[in-house]
């Protein structure tokens, strides 16, 4: 590794800001300042700083402080060089990840962007001006409407990505393709023991997806007893794993796709006018391609 070292803060945040490096070790008694206010400074700077701090023997409650304040890690004096290697080889790690992330993000986005809807049609020029509003502004819930084909999944990135949370995870689950038991496993997750194949604690798909997007296609396609728990999430942004008692709370937009007319299903009591009515939040139909030939 190439090393900068400073001996006092001032020194030590001037080299911070020239030349930003992946990571940094904090004293947390410094010669002209606190190590805390230098922490803040630095994060304030640049919030995905990886600072590692360290402590003298007895100066836990410190290290806890900085923590909070968004250190990676401490490490106590008097340290052993293979401790200290073990944080950063983990730091560096953990940054690595992150920058991983972030560029298959920027690709997905390019792959994903506004631009990529062709949009020569005046109803499609619509529904991309609706698109921007829509994934501008962070509405739990949109429902995507129209025939097979029209792009629903595709619509549903694009919202994704070009919103603020494109960073988050993006998880779609296709309704037709799973019975009704495994669709509310992989959406709500299930505890050990719940059923009889249950052999360990899974986390579901919302769980996964938090600060992020569930698309969830074919929606008409989902039994009452789903509807009931999809509702509750979308009115109390919480569920509780199959065979659980615990509440567990989610921040999750939900893009659901249908290739039916819910309406008509409302009235024919297949699907539950109260979900249909939290759903149709922000609603964009799709037309197929032979109502916009321009296209």
């Amino acid at each position: 590794f190439e090393v900068q070292t400073a001996y006092n803060a001032t020194i030590g945040l001037k080299s911070f800001l020239k030349h930003d490096p992946d990571i940094v070790l904090l004293d947390i008694k410094l010669p002209d300042r606190s190590g805390i206010d230098v922490l803040r400074e630095m994060k304030k700077s640049n919030k995905e700083a990886v600072i590692i701090i360290i402590t003298s023997f007895g100066g836990v409650q410190s290290a806890v402080m900085a923590m909070r304040e968004g250190a990676y890690d401490y490490i106590e004096k008097p340290f052993k060089f293979e401790h200290m290697e073990i944080t950063i080889n983990r730091a560096l790690e953990k940054n690595r990840l992150k920058n991983d992330i972030k560029e298959l993000t920027q690709k997905e986005r390019g792959r994903y962007s506004i631009d990529t809807i062709i949009a020569q049609s005046k109803v499609m020029q619509e529904v991309v001006s609706l698109t921007k509003k829509v994934a501008a502004t962070d509405c739990s819930t949109v429902l995507l409407q129209g025939e097979s084909g029209t792009g629903k999944d595709l619509l549903a990135k694009v919202i994704h990505y070009e919103s603020a949370r494109a960073l988050k995870p993006y998880i779609e689950i296709n309704c037709t393709a799973l019975p009704e038991t495994l669709i509310e496993s992989e959406l709500f997750g299930f505890e050990k023991g719940s059923f009889t194949d249950a052999k360990r604690t899974k986390r579901g798909l919302f769980e996964i997806a938090h600060g992020g997007t569930v698309y969830v296609d074919e929606i008409g396609d989902v039994k009452p007893a789903t509807q009931v728990k999809l509702l509750r999430v979308l009115e109390e942004k919480k569920f509780k794993h199959i065979g659980g008692s615990k509440d567990i709370g989610v921040d999750v937009r939900i893009i659901a796709a249908t290739n039916r007319h819910l309406e008509q299903e409302v009235e024919k009591e297949n699907f539950r006018q109260d979900l249909y009515y939290r759903l149709k939040v922000l609603p964009i139909y799709l037309p197929p391609l032979r109502e916009r030939k321009e296209d």
